[in-house]
């Protein structure tokens, strides 16, 4: 019992602490010592005996761990996101797109570009560095609120693109591993949830957005805004280019170089958008150094975070909540689904929750006679929800880091749009799969 209360009151703090503000590189570490110590783990290697878990060793582990795999991409991503901003490329593409839907489509274009370049394979994190430039420019032709740019950048990456059939995210190829099944596993089912994500997502998002707008909120710009206004930019033709060489690149070279395929395909990026818009930068050394700056912040922050998973999946409590969710009774898809959810909401990772709960449910489910592929779905859906909560590695970035909003001010709609959003698709997907299709 002292074990869970640890569990559960580590992650209440960290979600309390993060709603408060306080900084993740503090809030995480100072948790996971809460979850330590209520559940008995030794704080240093020194104290524990050869090969026992303790807080440091398993903190420093995730910590670690994260930045040696995800560095170079956070890196090269958030450099791309700075140069297409100082070139005027993404203002460019954002004039552009309010010149042809209109402003009071600019919300749209941000989540279309998000889904685009998510569904090409580009890591979300990288899609957020990306797209905020012009999110910015778009939210600020349209005089609309900058609170809601997080909300637009997840749910256009996290939603109905991250989980679907088809997708090149891990979210959806993980499960491939354990189910033997094809990314394109229940793409019926798949089609029709994440129609309802985006159509219901959009619409929620856009009467946030306009009840906001009547109560008198607009776009503030802030010192660390581009405040000229250039004479010359860009063609819009041009200022395109540098995306699809992202999303070309890292599609071709995705099952061969696998996550490092993003490496070749934002590099590529970064060198096409100085190629064709050398002359229209203002300081492209500047925009490298911010750019490596918000890098370095961002992935920092999340590090802390999966730091924090660390030691929860080190405890007994964490052991034996996941032996109790994996053996809930009942229909195998509501189980499985339930399982994933509760584990990335633990982790703060969507992947998490997939790769600690799988190889536990997968055998156990499959000789029961389920359906791999629904499954497969199921629980890919899942693994977007709860992944999301306040402490989530990707909520604190995009929040925190890139768009240098607070939790108080941009979570709401981010929650709403990528929790409960993908929930609703996991109920529909369980439906639709227990009606036979």
């Amino acid at each position: 019992m002292l074990s869970m209360i640890g569990l559960l009151g580590g992650l209440a703090l960290l979600i309390i602490l993060t709603m408060k503000g306080m900084n993740l590189l503090i809030a995480a570490p100072l948790s996971a010592i809460f979850v330590a110590l209520l559940n008995g783990l030794p704080l240093f290697p020194q104290m524990a005996a050869e090969g026992e878990v303790n807080f440091l060793t398993n903190y420093m582990t995730g910590f670690s761990g994260f930045i040696a795999s995800w560095y170079l991409m956070f890196l090269i991503g958030a450099i791309f996101g700075k140069v297409m901003e100082d070139s005027g490329a993404a203002e460019s593409v954002s004039k552009w797109i309010v010149s042809k839907i209109g402003m009071r489509n600019g919300v749209i274009a941000v989540v279309l570009a998000c889904a685009v370049l998510t569904y090409g394979g580009v890591s979300l994190f990288v899609v957020a560095f990306a797209v905020y430039p012009m999110a910015i420019s778009l939210f600020k032709e349209a005089n609309l609120p900058r609170r809601f740019i997080p909300a637009a950048l997840a749910f256009g990456s996290t939603t109905f693109t991250m989980t679907s059939a088809g997708s090149p995210e891990i979210q959806n190829w993980i499960p491939i591993e354990f189910l033997d099944t094809s990314p394109y596993a229940g793409w019926e089912v798949s089609l029709i949830v994440a129609i309802f994500m985006m159509l219901f997502g959009y619409w929620w998002l856009r009467r946030m957005i306009v009840k906001a707008v009547a109560n008198g909120e607009h776009f503030e710009e802030r010192d660390t805004d581009h405040h000229e206004t250039r004479t010359a930019l860009p063609h819009p033709g041009l200022s395109l280019i540098p995306l699809l060489v992202v999303l070309v690149i890292s599609f071709i070279f995705h099952d061969s170089l696998k996550q490092s395929a993003l490496i070749v395909a934002l590099t590529s990026g970064v060198l096409t958008t100085y190629l064709l818009n050398r002359k229209y930068f203002s300081n492209f050394g500047k925009a490298v150094t911010e750019g490596t700056v918000g890098a370095i912040i961002a992935i920092a922050n999340t590090a802390a975070v999966v730091g924090f998973g660390g030691v929860v999946k080190g405890t007994e409590g964490f052991t034996h909540a996941v032996s109790f969710i994996t053996n809930i009774p009942g229909s195998p898809l509501i189980g499985g689904a339930l399982a994933v959810c509760i584990i990335a909401g633990l982790t703060g990772s969507a992947s998490g929750g997939q790769s600690i709960a799988l190889p536990l449910l997968a055998p156990h489910y499959l000789d029961m006679g389920v359906n791999p592929d629904a499954l497969h779905r199921t629980v890919a859906i899942a693994s977007g929800s709860l992944d999301s909560l306040p402490h989530g590695g990707y909520v604190v970035t995009t929040i925190r880091s890139i768009a240098g909003e607070t939790h108080k001010d941009a979570y709401p709609a981010f929650g709403a749009l990528t929790v409960v959003v993908p929930i609703l698709g996991v109920i529909l997907a369980v439906v639709l799969f227990s009606l036979g299709m």
